[in-house]
């Protein structure tokens, strides 16, 4: 019963303690409620009256971007038409930090690349920054073909290998290997070559590149000799 009472007393204690704590700094303590209700506040008004608005705008103009891209219309689909659309560049800058302009930045090095404007791709498929695993791997294997088209084969050559990892799919990583491996081939390196594409053998087994590939890499066994 004593060790009760005294256990009281703490407990009593401790909330006198807080009382006098709370009303010592209750200016303070309100301001500070006050300050992280401001800011809270700022972030979901931020988010609901200008980021998603903003969004929804730039995934508007992007869509009419697509359309003309799917046309083959690549310039007009980089710098806009007469009836109101802005264009691929223009997005990205306008509505820069969305997701759309990140996006419109790939759409816009994939149309120079269309057109075989391949340094100006590159400098748009570089910068694009993307965690999708397909969107992002699809992303670096374009950039190492505009690689391969400038003569640079070792970048083209790492951007195909890192691409096919990433996307780590039957659907994609295979083209991205054979490209990666008939570059190799040309720069004589075929022991890298023969593992590009036994992977492609024994990874990506049900592709379509999958059919053939016995073809390559005896090829590249016989090169090695």
């Amino acid at each position: 019963m004593a060790e009760q009472k005294h256990n009281n007393v703490h407990v009593e204690d401790a909330v006198s303690k807080s009382e006098a704590f709370f009303i010592k700094n209750k200016k303070q303590l309100i301001i500070a409620l006050i300050a992280i209700l401001v800011i809270v506040g700022a972030i979901i008004a931020h988010k609901h009256l200008y980021a998603d608005p903003r969004e929804a705008n730039a995934q508007k103009a992007l869509f009419r971007g697509q359309d003309l891209f799917a046309q083959d219309a690549y310039v007009q689909a980089i710098n806009g038409d007469s009836v109101g659309y802005i264009g691929f560049i223009e997005i990205a800058d306008q509505y820069s930090g969305t997701k759309a302009a990140n996006l419109a930045k790939a759409y816009t090095g994939l149309s120079y690349a269309k057109l075989g404007e391949f340094e100006k791709a590159l400098t748009y498929l570089n910068d694009f920054k993307g965690n999708d695993q397909m969107i992002s791997a699809s992303v670096m294997g374009a950039a190492g073909n505009c690689y391969a088209e400038l003569g640079q084969l070792d970048k083209a050559t790492d951007k195909l290998m890192n691409a096919a990892d990433k996307a780590n799919s039957n659907a994609i990583s295979p083209i991205f290997l054979q490209q990666a491996g008939e570059i190799f081939v040309k720069q004589g390196k075929y022991a890298d070559a023969i593992k590009a594409f036994t992977q492609i053998k024994n990874k990506y087994f049900q592709s379509y590149q999958a059919m053939n590939i016995d073809k390559y890499i005896e090829q590249a066994e016989l090169l090695k000799k």
